[in-house]
């Protein structure tokens, strides 16, 4: 798929764009780029105008002059969607780019129509405990000194759940030795320091939380606080997967994205109990700070939007 670019505060973004429709912002992760959202380019593209940029210093995008905070990173994600006249926007990220949104979401809210939050954090200092983030921390930069061959097999084992095709663990591979320290520096430093737990409350517009049942770097302790954080908001477990969600079940978090946004500007939720059964499959969704609700995607699945089975 062709890139554009844009100038953004902070230097030239790249950015992918297909489909047509209501706007959807994608914002990646850290190790990796753009094309960690292929799987939704694809599919959502049928309904939506799917944009997915490359954070600076990833993929296509320059790579930032200097150390960024995550409030500059907000900045850029603004003016892109300034630049492309497209606001305001459903703003869908994962693990970094979920932190991310938030922030977009507390910077510049009118650009904002729904958030989709894969894999989230209130940032590292906002979601996890001090020593977690300083050995995070630490590791990262250790291994910015070597040659990322030599390092990133030891995070796949961290980014999935029990059985992931060899495609997708080549796809996220190949991202991840393309990683740049410039831009990799940067995205963690900006995100270890990040504490968004005073947005979380504030927020207004219709929030789905997606997870992996079986995520080791945003557990369900993560997931829980910020369901409970943010006022209305829905979550979802997607059992036997692992962090990242979107590749490794997109099925799933396809539909989840399809049932949700088709009802993004009605009251969230129908009644229910803390979990919905799809026979064999299924996930937990409740709304934040009110009683528990189901969101079934039991419509999705028989509409035929899902081939095959979810993964239990």
């Amino acid at each position: 798929m062709a890139m554009d670019r844009v100038e953004t505060p902070i230097g030239t973004v790249a950015y992918r764009r297909t489909g047509a429709g209501a706007p959807l912002v994608l914002l990646h992760g850290g190790l990796s780029d753009g094309r960690s959202w292929t799987p939704q380019l694809e599919s959502l593209a049928q309904e939506y105008d799917v944009v997915a940029w490359d954070a600076p210093g990833c993929g296509g995008s320059a790579d930032p002059a200097a150390d960024l905070r995550l409030a500059d990173y907000a900045d850029a994600v603004a003016a892109l969607v300034r630049a492309l006249g497209v606001g305001p926007v459903h703003l869908a990220g994962h693990s970094f780019g979920a932190g991310l949104a938030i922030d977009v979401y507390g910077r510049h809210r009118q650009l904002v129509r729904s958030l989709v939050l894969s894999g989230a954090y209130a940032g590292w200092r906002g979601s996890l405990p001090p020593a977690e983030v300083e050995a995070r921390l630490n590791r990262a930069l250790a291994e910015l000194d070597r040659p990322p061959a030599e390092w990133v097999n030891s995070y796949l084992a961290d980014l999935f759940g029990q059985s992931v095709p060899p495609e997708t663990l080549e796809a996220v591979r190949t991202m991840m030795l393309d990683v740049r320290p410039a831009g990799t520096l940067s995205m963690l430093t900006a995100f270890a320091s990040a504490d968004l737990r005073a947005v979380l409350p504030t927020i207004t517009v219709p929030v789905l939380l997606i997870y992996g049942a079986q995520d080791v770097r945003a557990p369900r302790p993560v997931a829980e606080a910020l369901h409970a954080a943010i006022p209305g908001s829905r979550l979802i477990l997607v059992p036997a997967a692992g962090h990242d969600v979107n590749l490794e079940a997109p099925q799933e978090y396809d539909a989840a994205v399809r049932a949700f946004l088709r009802t993004a500007g009605e009251p969230p939720g129908v009644p229910g109990g803390g979990f919905s059964s799809l026979g064999s499959p299924h996930v937990q969704a409740g709304d934040g700070a009110a009683d528990d609700h189901a969101l079934d995607l039991r419509s999705a699945l028989e509409d035929g939007e899902v081939a095959g089975r979810v993964r239990s």
